[in-house]
């Protein structure tokens, strides 16, 4: 295991982890809004098993840069995961998986830079949309939490991410762990910064409609997130899309049922043909 830095075009710090054979077929983790890269729990290590795993930090979370200003420019966020692959060596073969808020950065990502570099693309209870755009309506659990996730207070904070529930792990008295992890990620990722994500209105869907690579889309049909209608459009418009949905299941899947998500992503990874853009690096 491996923490790395890349610079981005406009100089901030994207700090992410690899995990993995360096020889493996890139899988590039995009965590959501106001998450880390260790969100994934034991599903990254599950998945570092057979592919080379580099979970990324977006900007203004975890350990990467938190510049003032930026957020709401597509191609901000592209560049860094361009910085990313380009820190690993990776030209092509890459998979990107984008969890909510993610799968928009993944395709700001495409829209700006275009599949030279991927192979394949994986949206998990995400969207590619966000604002004053189709494909990206607001859920149950988010309408509730805002704008209290914004406030300066941590009181008020507090009690506005506690609309969320269990929606990011599921039921179940045994993942407790892991959804405080994802409370304390949530509330060390600046107020500002949680604001700031929102503060845009993206419209990527002709990048899908022009997408000729593999697009895998996993979604809850519970999800009080990100309703499972943004999961549906970017089906309806991937012309490779294929589609699990996932009977009465919520928000974070690789944790509500990690062993599902675990197989689903390796089976359409390894489905890919072609090269697997390595580099000689080791982890």
């Amino acid at each position: 295991m491996a923490i790395r830095e890349a610079v981005s075009a406009d100089g901030t710090t994207i700090v992410y982890q690899v995990t993995g054979t360096a020889t493996a077929r890139p899988l590039v983790l995009v965590h959501g809004w106001s998450a880390n890269l260790r969100c994934w729990g034991d599903a990254a290590a599950d998945l570092a098993e057979r592919f080379r795993v580099i979970a990324v930090d977006l900007r203004g979370h975890g350990y990467s840069g938190v510049p003032e200003s930026g957020y709401d420019d597509p191609k901000n966020w592209a560049a860094d995961i361009a910085a990313v692959l380009a820190a690993e060596g990776i030209e092509r073969g890459a998979v990107l998986l984008g969890w909510s808020y993610g799968g928009i950065v993944i395709s700001d990502y495409l829209t700006a830079y275009g599949v030279a570099a991927v192979a394949g693309v994986i949206f998990t209870g995400s969207m590619a949309n966000i604002g004053r755009a189709p494909g990206a309506e607001v859920g149950t659990a988010m309408a509730a939490a805002i704008p209290g996730v914004f406030e300066d207070s941590a009181g008020r904070a507090t009690r506005a991410f506690a609309a969320f529930g269990n929606a990011n792990t599921g039921p179940g008295a045994d993942k407790g762990v892991d959804a405080q992890r994802l409370f304390g990620a949530s509330l060390s990722t600046p107020p500002a910064v949680r604001k700031a994500l929102f503060v845009r209105t993206v419209d990527n869907t002709e990048t899908l409609r022009a997408l000729d690579i593999p697009v895998l889309v996993q979604h809850g049909t519970a999800d009080p997130v990100v309703p499972i209608a943004n999961g549906r459009y970017i089906a309806e418009q991937a012309p490779r899309a294929r589609t699990s949905f996932w009977d009465d299941a919520q928000h974070g899947l690789f944790l509500e049922d990690r062993t599902r998500f675990v197989a689903e992503v390796t089976e359409f990874v390894e489905s890919l043909s072609g090269v697997t853009g390595i580099d000689s690096r080791s982890t």
